[in-house]
Parts: structure tokens; C-alpha cells; sequence
């Protein structure tokens, strides 16, 4: 059986060459040196002031903390069901495999010592 390829017209296959949209003008230096902006101008620091608004109250450090801390240990907490839940079930897998194969001894046994 041939494989059958299909035919590529010319019209299909073009190169689009990429031109930056506002790209600053540059020379190229003498020497093979990287080129160089026409206007050279300090760039304006990154300050991010503009964007701040003002607050009408300052922060509660005390209440970020707090809600911090509840948040950790709202994660411990899952995590920590999380990983009791990963171990029962993993317990039930391994006992009903044990049932599943014929065998009657399955049950863990909790040995208790019993003083009068």
C-alpha cells in the first residue's frame, strides 16, 4: 500500500517577516558593538507609588498575624486528615485483598492485657 502524501501548494508556505511596532530607533555602533537608541534617555525608575491608593485606617499587624496563624494550622489540620484518610484507606485495600484471596485471618487483632 503507498502512502499517499498531499501536494503543497506554493501559495501555502509563506514566510511573514516579524517589524517590531514602535521599537525605538537605532544606529548601529562601529565595531560590531550591540546597536544604540537613537534618543538616550534615563529610563524613569520603577516606582510603584502610582498605583497605591490611600487608606482610610492604617494596618492591623496583630489581625494579619492572627489570621495568619489560623491559616496554618487550618492546613496542618488538613493535612494531617488528609494523610490519616490516605492510611485507612490504604488499611481497608489491604484487608479486603486479604479477603478477596480466601483468607479468614484478615482481621487485625487488638490484643488488650487484661489486670484484675
Amino acid at each position: 500500500m503507498k502512502t499517499q502524501r498531499p501536494i503543497a501548494a506554493e501559495e501555502e508556505h509563506r514566510v511573514v517577516p516579524f517589524r517590531p511596532r514602535n521599537g525605538p530607533a537605532r544606529r548601529v555602533a562601529e565595531g560590531g558593538s550591540p546597536p544604540i537608541p537613537l534618543h538616550r534617555r534615563e529610563p524613569a525608575p520603577l516606582d510603584l507609588s502610582r498605583y497605591e491608593q490611600p487608606r482610610e485606617e492604617p494596618d492591623d499587624f496583630r489581625h494579619r498575624i492572627l489570621a495568619n496563624i489560623a491559616a496554618i494550622a487550618f492546613t496542618v489540620a488538613l493535612t494531617a486528615i488528609g494523610i490519616w484518610l490516605a492510611m485507612s484507606i490504604a488499611d481497608l485495600r489491604k484487608t479486603q485483598d486479604c479477603l478477596l484471596t480466601g483468607r479468614r485471618d484478615c482481621a487485625r487483632l487488638i490484643t488488650e492485657t487484661y489486670t484484675p
